[in-house]
């Protein structure tokens, strides 16, 4: 075996390694993103901040290494609501596209031995906590036990 080939083949191991799928995989998965993304952006528009490979190496960084969203968002100069977008649209683009869906709640009940993996969405989402001097913006209906009667 030449040293060409096994270069080539230490850097598809490595692709993998970083990003979950084989560079013919990935090569695959591009061509189907960028012919969706062709056909809705047929008549133009504005000039996108992430490529549809950028868009396709930040799912598999996601999905990958568990990273948030933010991280990835401050690694390509954009903001996180971009990222999350750019994930959602690889993701349902990929699933509809029929070759790279994963088998239905169904199949994934039974108990079957070829089913290795199965991937969970965890997307985030943030928490909303009360601020900390909430009575003095409270704006909801007053009740009697929430009024100041100046009663003691």
């Amino acid at each position: 075996m030449g040293k060409g080939k096994k270069a080539a083949e230490a850097k598809a191991v490595l692709f993998k390694r970083l990003y979950g799928v084989k560079p013919a995989t990935f090569g695959k998965m591009l061509s189907v993103l960028q012919k969706e993304y062709d056909i809705l952006h047929e008549r133009g528009g504005k000039p996108p901040k992430l490529t549809v490979e950028d868009k396709l190496y930040i799912t598999l960084k996601y999905l990958r290494e568990y990273r948030t969203m933010d991280s990835i968002a401050a690694e390509y100069g954009v903001c996180k609501g971009t990222v999350c977008l750019a994930i959602q649209w690889v993701e349902d683009t990929l699933a509809g596209e029929g070759t790279f869906a994963l088998p239905g709640k169904k199949k994934l009940g039974r108990k079957s031995a070829s089913i290795q993996y199965v991937v969970v969405d965890v997307t985030e989402s943030p928490i909303n906590r009360p601020k900390k001097n909430q009575k003095e913006y409270y704006s909801g209906k007053k009740t009697a036990h929430t009024e100041d009667t100046g009663h003691h």
